[in-house]
């Protein structure tokens, strides 16, 4: 069984100036093309849902983003409250200084907020890979996966970088199966995104979906 590199995109569009429009485009854009979803700010969720009703298209949204730095309880209402308005996946930042700090207690303490206030939806863990070293993100990945994460994220393409084939190996290794792996940040070809597939992920964030399918490279791999 073939999957086209369709379905592992979510198309994101995350920006602060980001329209009513601009939103309605993306998910004109994810319909045509039967990406794995949208990832939109909670301000378009509801907007999000309605566009896309019927698609098979995903409404992914943030919580706590982009810093991670909001306590697990306004986290968990901010995923409780897009969940109302149609999202079908939270993607959550992680309590970074913690993580650097070597709280993992506090780490997993968050993502579980979050978790329980997310029952029955899809969630991504967001470790911010660049602000990491390898230890934390083995760390962090951990963490993740023993709170219930159903993918760990590289990135939310806000800091000083984004996913490396090298973060997506290592947080593979991490996992190895118990939870699914989001690249986020700097996937810009088909190459990047055979590379960061080929590494272990199964979803790619990218503000570059059309591109990315519509080349003339896409489509000689992604199997």
């Amino acid at each position: 069984m073939t999957h086209p590199l369709s379905s592992y995109i979510d198309h994101t569009l995350l920006k602060a100036e980001a329209t009513p429009d601009d939103i309605r485009t993306l998910c004109a854009e994810a319909r045509e093309h039967q990406f794995a979803a949208v990832c939109v700010n909670p301000v378009y969720v509801r907007l999000a849902a309605e566009q896309l009703a019927g698609s098979g298209v995903k409404v992914a949204t943030v919580c706590g983003f982009p810093l991670g730095a909001v306590t697990p309880n306004q986290k968990a209402a901010e995923a409780r409250q897009s969940i109302e308005n149609g999202a079908d996946e939270i993607d959550m930042v992680i309590h970074i200084g913690a993580a650097r700090a070597g709280d993992w207690d506090a780490v997993q303490a968050d993502i579980q907020a979050v978790r329980d206030a997310t029952a029955g939806r899809v969630l991504k863990v967001i470790i911010e890979t660049a602000l990491l070293d390898d230890e934390q993100k083995r760390r962090a990945t951990e963490a993740a996966v023993q709170a219930g994460a159903d993918f760990v994220k590289t990135s939310t393409g806000f800091s000083t970088g984004g996913a490396t084939v090298a973060d997506v190996a290592l947080m593979n290794e991490v996992i190895a199966g118990r939870a699914a792996i989001k690249a986020a940040g700097g996937v810009r070809s088909p190459a990047d995104a055979q590379a960061m597939i080929d590494a272990g992920a199964t979803r790619l964030g990218t503000s570059g979906g059309v591109g990315l399918v519509t080349s003339g490279e896409a489509g000689a791999g992604y199997y």
